[in-house]
């Protein structure tokens, strides 16, 4: 089961980890998600969750996010973490505002 969480900053990323922490969530188990790669590594190196990658993704479509748009990788890396079509638009929509996804996967 996904949690998903829209948070507006970094501040605001940290406190919601903290709180997923809190109940339970190990920090593999939490991704936190922004629209720019760079942004991506430097939450979660800071924050210290994951960011998703090779394992949740696998080698066929690492390698497909190559000739994608940047929507459509974002997109593909939520339905990933088992998001549906709609829910990685929608949550994709947020990441256009420069809004921060963090989801809590168990």
């Amino acid at each position: 089961m996904e949690n998903v969480y829209v948070v507006e900053n970094s501040v605001k990323a940290k406190e919601k980890i903290d709180q997923l922490t809190i109940q339970g969530y190990t920090k593999d188990e939490i991704y936190v998600v922004a629209h720019e790669p760079d942004q991506t590594d430097k939450l979660s190196e800071n924050l210290h969750v994951n960011q998703v990658g090779m394992e949740e993704e696998g080698v066929l479509d690492k390698i497909a996010n190559v000739f994608r748009s940047r929507g459509d990788e974002l997109r593909n890396q939520f339905e990933n973490l088992g998001l549906s079509a709609a829910e990685a638009d929608r949550y994709e929509a947020e990441l256009d505002k420069g809004h921060f996804v963090i989801i809590a996967k168990k």
